[in-house]
């Protein structure tokens, strides 16, 4: 029986059967998936995320947009994860709750 939650990274650098452009990134938690796609502006390179959840019709999975109480938590973990990915990719620091800007290095420099 095939699991959603046997995601492995070898699966992630599988070519697609048809041509399709592939996300640059896959993250999963569950059935949550976040696909981060890279677009190339004149203003430099630029991210956009995309979220579905995977389910089980009779033999098949399938993917869905839309999302029920219970998938809220780990979507937003799996934004925050998309986020953090795409601000390491940027070497744009992340910021703290309280809106500061962590540092860079550990030492506080």
């Amino acid at each position: 029986m095939d699991s959603p939650q046997g995601s492995s990274a070898v699966e992630a650098l599988l070519p697609m059967k048809n041509n399709k452009q592939q996300p640059t990134r896959e993250i999963r938690l569950g059935a949550i998936k976040a696909a981060v796609w890279k677009n190339d502006t004149e203003a430099g390179v630029r991210y956009n995320v995309t979220f579905s959840r995977l389910y089980r019709e009779g033999d098949s999975w399938k993917s869905t947009e839309s999302f029920g109480r219970d998938d809220l938590l780990l979507l937003g973990k799996v934004a925050d994860q998309a986020h953090s990915w795409i601000c390491s990719q940027n070497g744009i620091p992340e910021e703290n709750p309280n809106g500061a800007t962590a540092p860079r290095n550990g030492n506080g420099r």
